[in-house]
């Protein structure tokens, strides 16, 4: 089998090197090396991403049989002579003796503690491996020029792709110089490069703050870009991004790489608002692309549609151990019991439930899934919200998706206004009822729209009241007092992921909140309200 794998890489290393010795003796071209290397590895990916394809068919025929192996493999460090777990693999018994916990319900927690279970590094290093080979390989397909050499940039310190990959693969994940981490340096030279197809960012807020960035110190990026590197200075590529900043933000992605075909970002949670931010604004007429959805440090689902709509993904059956638990009507705390992939039905929604294979716990995280079709007999899902974002200050528990979709609609109200981000607050958190009815504070983030007139800000109140019955009726009581609504300035935002960044229970890669349990976070925002 050894024997094999070098006679293929062998295979794949002369007949390239044949070839580039053809086109030197043609004339000059892209380093000679570096095209070698590029060719090497887009065999490989072929290769890796074959097997990884059928590992996949298989797995996903056998999704029952998968998933008690992947039990198995989970048990294997609780057969200890203590364990009371010791020799079963009985799917029942494993759920009676090891009962479901909850993720933290903060996602900007202080205290240190992890927000979720620590997962076996071995377990996510092999979904996220899969996910990038298997996504690299998709986008590859989708849009075969995005992956030749010089045609991908990442413009953020952390990349999209789950998964660092080894030699020969990571030729095709140099788009920008390596080892830079500045993301200045990295955004100029995504700009000196105009014949980009390929935008990369860690993850889509991220990529909202480069582009607020980018205009608030264009000129300076363009004087930058003007002196060039010794000897090499680029005077028309300066003028090309002053004139591109000078028309406004919309289809700016398009103005400045003219051949750009698609926007590759990891969806990690509360990224919806800055992704149709982003299509609306700076990268109108471009795909988005995710190739994986990332929970708990690693990936959970796998999208291998570039071309569908975004935000599908298939659930592996393989480790770690994924059940899902069925979300109940109207939210309320009932026992129920999980069911498996291969038992998921369409239509319904459940929230995922990891087990961790270090420490035999069973976490809920939190994040709500809706199953919308089926790759074999695992279920295709679209991520719909997490339930540790939602509001209640009178038991009328409003979640994520509910208020996203309210200040959605009150937005598309207020005239030329385009939402960027918000977040909400419990005023008890930062003590603002002054002996009134409790209520919610909520910062948002806004294009088009420089200060917020009373008329506009009651809107938000009136669309959460046809949202929610019981808010309504909360409200009629005067029990609940009427959302206030605050506009921020630039970069507060961008302060405040920073803060929370710097948090040592940081989850990797970051989910966005929209909802702050902090007094701290939520002062952060309070002193750069500008209306």
């Amino acid at each position: 089998m050894l024997l094999l794998l070098l006679l293929v890489f062998l295979l794949l290393l002369l007949l390239p090197l044949a070839v580039l010795w053809r086109q030197q003796a043609q004339g000059p071209g892209p380093s000679w090396l570096a095209s070698l290397q590029h060719r090497v590895a887009c065999g490989a990916l072929c290769w890796a991403a074959a097997w990884q394809q059928w590992r996949l068919e298989q797995s996903t025929l056998h999704a029952g049989q998968r998933q008690q192996q992947a039990l198995r493999w989970c048990l294997k460090g609780a057969q200890g002579p203590h364990s009371p777990l010791r020799g079963s693999t009985d799917m029942t018994t494993f759920r009676n003796h090891l009962p479901l916990t909850k993720a933290s319900q903060a996602p900007e927690e202080e205290s240190g503690e992890q927000l979720l279970p620590p997962t076996s590094k071995q377990q996510h290093g092999e979904a996220s491996l899969q996910a990038t080979l298997l996504g690299l390989a998709a986008l590859n397909q989708a849009y075969p020029a995005a992956l030749a050499p010089g045609s991908t940039a990442c413009v953020t310190p952390a990349s999209p792709w789950p998964h660092p990959l080894p030699w020969p693969w990571h030729a095709l994940s140099q788009g920008s110089p390596p080892g830079v981490k500045d993301p200045r340096a990295l955004l100029l030279e995504a700009l000196r490069s105009p014949g980009l197809r390929a935008l990369e960012a860690r993850t889509a807020v991220e990529l909202l703050d480069v582009f607020s960035g980018l205009e608030a110190d264009g000129e300076e990026l363009a004087e930058a870009i003007a002196a060039g590197n010794p000897g090499a200075p680029l005077p028309t590529r300066a003028a090309e991004l002053r004139e591109a900043l000078e028309q406004g933000p919309r289809g700016l992605a398009l103005r400045l790489w003219p051949k750009l075909q698609v926007v590759v970002t990891l969806d990690a949670g509360g990224q919806g608002e800055a992704v149709a931010a982003l299509e609306a604004l700076w990268c109108q007429g471009l795909a988005f692309f995710s190739p994986a959805y990332a929970a708990s440090g690693g990936a959970v689902g796998l999208n291998l549609w570039p071309e569908q709509p975004a935000g599908l993904y298939l659930l592996p059956p393989g480790a770690p151990l994924i059940e899902l638990l069925p979300v109940q009507e109207g939210g309320q705390e009932e026992a129920a019991t999980t069911i498996l992939l291969a038992e998921a039905q369409k239509g319904q929604e459940y929230e995922l439930v990891l087990t961790d294979q270090a420490s035999l716990t069973r976490c809920r995280l939190g994040d709500v899934v809706r199953v919308v079709g089926a790759y074999n007999q695992c279920p295709v899902v679209r991520f719909i919200c997490r339930l540790g974002q939602s509001l209640s200050v009178r038991g009328e528990d409003i979640g994520e998706d509910m208020f996203s979709e309210a200040l959605g609609r009150a937005v598309g109200q207020w005239p030329g206004a385009k939402l960027l981000d918000h977040v909400c607050v419990e005023s008890s958190i930062l003590d603002s009822s002054g002996g009134s009815a409790p209520h919610y504070e909520v910062f948002v983030a806004l294009r088009g729209l420089r200060n917020l007139s009373e008329e506009n800000r009651d809107k938000l109140d009136r669309c959460l009241q046809e949202a929610s019955p019981c808010y309504k009726a909360l409200r009629f009581r005067g029990s609940v007092g009427p959302a206030r609504v605050h506009l921020v300035g630039p970069g507060a935002f961008r302060a405040l992921r920073e803060a929370l960044a710097a948090s040592p229970a940081a989850p990797f890669p970051p989910a966005m909140p929209r909802v702050l349990r902090h007094r701290h976070l939520a002062q952060l925002l309070q002193r750069r309200v500008v209306s």
